[in-house]
């Protein structure tokens, strides 16, 4: 069985369709994320997904339950981690976790077992008495993590969960979420860090002005624009000064500076590659490092959207 299935999903706001008969599935056990750009749907999806706005057609179908006919059951097998954590500040750690579980009607002996568990899995039980409006951010995300998990659901629906946090943290969750898909949760994740969702998605879908432009592993997509391939390297003295000559090189569609290195695009990665050193040893450079570079999931989205807005990538 799918965990997920949508079927020609539409949402009008008037006259504005926000999304535009969508239709995709999301396989038991997967890790599957949702990307777009600002204002193409994302959000709006989540919402239909997870209860919270009603479709204006089609079906969300949650573990073999229609969402809007059978919300009861389809809410029993998910959980959701918002944006922004949805914790009472004035509770501490223990108690929003057992609020959580009783919207859940669990029993109070299993509400207990679960906290426990889950706050000590995730580093907090020497936390679990303090008053949730002392926790950093990053403690707050992994109390709103715990909180949508108390009662072992099958799907998590993960919107942005490491934006704003520091990188130990965002690593420390991370991890967490491929243990649980591990152990066979099935994860959407929406997120703007397309890295992210690289090293962690199985499949991504990607929408575009509310219509779903492309559904594949991110590999896949990857290999639908193979010719934007890429040669990055550092110089021992990096300047923007040096773009002009960079972009003059054999083979070189472009150049972008990305911090302390050099990225340029080429469909002959060997030529370039030859030039460079040509160029370094001509003007008493010398290269640091030098990588060749396939298509990021980051050109594939780009890409994606270029053609979905009419111009050739």
């Amino acid at each position: 069985m799918n965990s997920i299935e949508v079927k020609d999903l539409t949402k009008y706001y008037g006259s504005f369709c926000a999304v535009d008969h969508i239709t995709f599935e999301v396989e038991s056990g997967e890790f599957f994320g949702f990307l777009g750009p600002n204002g193409a749907g994302k959000t709006t999806t989540m919402r239909m997904l997870t209860g919270l706005s009603e479709p204006s057609k089609g079906i969300v179908s949650i573990m073999g339950y229609d969402i809007s006919r059978d919300p009861f059951h389809a809410k029993e097998h998910f959980g959701v981690v918002p944006e922004v954590s949805n914790i009472y500040e004035d509770l501490t750690a223990w108690d929003n976790l057992m609020f959580a579980g009783e919207l859940y009607s669990m029993p109070r002996s299993e509400r207990s077992r679960r906290a426990h568990e889950l706050l000590d899995t995730f580093g907090l039980i020497e936390f679990k008495d303090k008053k949730v409006k002392g926790f950093s951010k990053g403690m707050r995300r992994i109390i709103t993590l715990a909180m949508a998990m108390i009662h072992s659901p099958d799907i998590l629906f993960l919107d942005e969960p490491t934006s704003g946090l520091d990188v130990q943290r965002s690593i420390r969750l991370k991890e967490i979420f491929s243990d649980l898909n591990r152990d066979g949760t099935t994860l959407f994740l929406t997120t703007h860090a397309l890295e992210e969702a690289n090293t962690l998605c199985d499949r991504v879908g990607i929408i575009v002005k509310g219509k779903l432009a492309a559904v594949d592993a991110p590999e896949k997509l990857k290999r639908t624009i193979q010719a934007t391939q890429s040669v990055e390297f550092s110089f021992d003295t990096m300047t923007p000064m040096l773009v002009p000559d960079l972009a003059a090189l054999p083979a070189v569609s472009s150049v972008r500076k990305e911090g302390d290195k050099f990225r340029l695009y080429t469909n002959d990665p060997s030529l370039v590659a030859t030039s460079l050193f040509e160029y370094a040893k001509g003007h008493a450079l010398k290269i640091v490092s030098i990588n060749t570079l396939g298509p990021s999931l980051e050109d594939a989205f780009l890409a994606i959207i270029k053609q979905q807005d009419g111009r050739e990538p």
